[in-house]
């Protein structure tokens, strides 16, 4: 038979709570919940002041998602090498370039950036001489 993990027990649970400074839509309708659940019966809360805090609740609502959003989409923007390295495309750039076949250099060669994929996370540079250049390869970028 399996033994009990004694750290499980409740005595040995943490009682101290830590306070949020946010309140999110969880505490908001814990709040609710227990200012319908004492009120008092003879004078129950306002119908107008209960549909001003649903209301208040799903603005809560909706901003969060609204941020949630716009927090995922300045994340992908960041994120993307394409938009990262867009403001090459017609600037002339030097790499080194290597031999296919041996992967020997040779001299280090300028042409113009014309588009910017991404591959595996990485950003190629294809250029007006035929060659694709990652990014990072690059020496030098001019105007």
């Amino acid at each position: 038979m399996d033994a009990i993990d004694p750290s499980l027990y409740l005595k040995n649970q943490s009682t101290s709570r830590a306070p949020s400074p946010d309140l999110g839509k969880e505490e908001f309708l814990k709040i609710l919940m227990t200012q319908l659940q004492n009120q008092d019966p003879l004078s129950p809360m306002d119908d107008k002041e209960f549909i001003s805090q649903m209301a208040t609740f799903s603005s809560l609502e909706q901003m969060m998602n609204i941020s949630k959003s716009v927090d995922a989409l300045v994340e992908s923007q960041l994120v993307s090498p394409v938009v990262q390295y867009s403001h090459m495309i017609g600037k002339e750039v030097s790499y080194q370039a290597f031999d296919k076949e041996t992967g020997a250099k040779l001299d280090v060669e300028t042409s113009k950036v014309k588009a910017v994929s991404q591959q595996d996370g990485w950003a190629i540079l294809k250029l007006e001489n035929g060659e694709e250049v990652y990014a990072d390869a690059i020496l030098e970028v001019n105007s």
